[in-house]
């Protein structure tokens, strides 16, 4: 058979294989839709047909087990199996200093006033609790509260987005939005998952996030979350910060664009001491980073009327791309919140894992806040109290114990006492003999009627190697209040030092 013999043969082939094609019900359509998608488009015939024929080759290929081969046991080894088996405890065994704190633990009966009465009957000055402004003992307070709560109910019993948000929740929102100075605000139902949900609802892998090293725990697990490149840079150090912004805007120069930013905190809760905001937005806009703030223990607290450290040291709120509060310190209620530009917070309200996934804030709660807030701006002078005892407690500790040294800022209502490092260097001291020391100090104090605490972290297990671990100095805790007159606030320091000399004298 010749080339032209078998060119016949196969046309009269496709010839009888058209004439049963076009039999078919259907193919008249089916003819007629190809020829009008694919006439100018041979390329996209060819995807498609290619498509068509993996799907085939798909279908039609054997099956075959997902499961890796493993060794069946009979019911002898597997009980064997699990009795050998002991699990891994969900938390650190207890130490025997931990047993001989637990014992020794005082336990409030009541409301935590300036005065509180112990499960004992003892009635003790209370300097352990964040209760700034005496916000417990508002008579005023606690009737909004009663009130919201007989209107509202407990709880929405849902998340924001999925019937959770109330007129009490936008409120708010607004109220914090209008003092901060910044155009939009979104709030929380939690204080601790505020920040660490903020975090990886902006910066993802691959982004990069330069934080320091002194970051407390929320904002470290949201570090982790994020899976984010950490870079660290040393506490408060802002040559070293500008250091590690250089270094990672020149590896950055020649890869792909990526979101950067600055964590930080304005008042540290491990350290006590206070940012340098003005230096970080200086760097911020030379290196070309967004700037996260978290502002738990500032808010409400530093300023002429409580606004924070932007209002501290004179920073316009809108330098910031997003704030980061707390209402359940200072302002005695409950939850957290961001504010920032309308992007920044719409975003969040999908992004956001707390947010989206969590139970809305109680509307007594966020009635509580508002109306704290009203009080900080109708009546500055508590702020002015509480600076007035802030003063009278460090003119009886610091410069007068030659044992101890506050390392908290002079603003800062939370007073954070540490052995002096000659104290430390001379005697010896680890981190579990200072330990030991403060808890002897805290419970001399206790005898006396004075009821402080020691300063307790959680290990903060940051991303990255061991050496970028911060641990904080161990510390005493003294919280201080407007509940308090200035001879009081004395009185309890007096008691405090003498505890100090008389442990530290004890233990030569």
């Amino acid at each position: 058979m010749d080339f032209q013999e078998a060119q016949t043969h196969l046309l009269i082939i496709l010839g009888r294989l058209s004439q049963e094609f076009h039999k078919l019900p259907g193919s008249a359509i089916l003819l007629r839709y190809i020829r009008s998608s694919y006439q100018n488009d041979p390329i996209r015939s060819a995807v498609e047909l290619f498509l068509v024929l993996f799907a085939v080759r798909y279908l039609l290929a054997p099956k075959y087990s997902t499961k890796p081969n493993y060794v069946t046991l009979s019911e002898e080894e597997v009980d064997e199996l699990v009795e050998d088996w002991t699990p891994e405890p969900l938390v650190a065994r207890v130490t025997p200093f931990e047993e001989a704190e637990i014992e020794k633990r005082p336990v409030i009966v009541g409301p935590t006033g300036p005065r509180s009465k112990l499960s004992n009957g003892r009635t003790v000055t209370n300097l352990a609790s964040y209760n700034f402004y005496n916000f417990v003992s508002n008579e005023l307070l606690k009737e909004r509260a009663i009130q919201t709560l007989r209107t509202y109910g407990v709880g929405p019993c849902g998340p924001p987005g999925f019937y959770g948000t109330q007129d009490v929740h936008m409120k708010i929102e607004a109220d914090i939005a209008a003092f901060l100075g910044t155009t939009a605000c979104i709030i929380y139902a939690q204080a601790f998952s505020t920040i660490s949900s903020v975090i990886p609802a902006f910066s993802k892998r691959g982004d990069i996030i330069v934080a320091d090293r002194a970051v407390n725990y929320s904002i470290r697990k949201g570090l982790q979350i994020s899976r984010s490149t950490v870079r660290w840079y040393e506490h408060n150090d802002t040559e070293d910060l500008q250091r590690v912004l250089a270094k990672v805007t020149k590896e950055q120069s020649k890869k792909p664009l990526t979101r950067r930013f600055i964590v930080t905190e304005g008042l540290f809760e491990n350290v006590g001491d206070l940012v340098d905001l003005p230096k970080i937005i200086e760097l911020k806009h030379k290196y070309k980073f967004r700037l996260i703030l978290d502002e738990t223990w500032s808010f409400g607290v530093l300023g002429r009327t409580g606004r924070g450290v932007t209002e501290h040291q004179h920073v316009d709120a809108a330098e910031v791309d997003m704030i980061v509060g707390s209402m359940a310190g200072p302002l005695c209620a409950a939850g957290g919140f961001c504010a920032g530009s309308d992007e920044i917070v719409e975003h969040q309200r999908l992004s956001a894992a707390s947010y989206t996934f969590s139970a809305a804030l109680p509307a007594m709660s966020a009635t509580t806040a508002s109306e704290t807030l009203l009080i900080l701006q109708t009546q500055p002078e508590i702020l002015n109290g509480l600076r007035e005892n802030i003063k009278a407690m460090w003119t009886q500790l610091d410069p007068r114990s030659d044992w101890m040294r506050c390392i908290s800022a002079v603003e800062n209502p939370v007073m954070l006492m540490v052995l002096k490092q000659e104290v430390v260097n001379l005697r010896r001291l680890g981190n579990d003999e200072q330990q030991h020391i403060l808890q002897d100090i805290v419970d001399e104090s206790l005898a006396q009627g004075v009821l402080i605490t020691r300063h307790k972290t959680i290990p903060p297990n940051p991303s990255g190697t061991k050496n970028e671990v911060f641990t904080p100095q161990p510390a005493l805790k003294i919280c201080l209040s407007t509940g308090f007159s200035k001879k009081e606030v004395e009185k309890a320091g007096i008691i405090i030092r003498h505890a100090i000399t008389k442990v530290m004298t004890r233990k030569r």
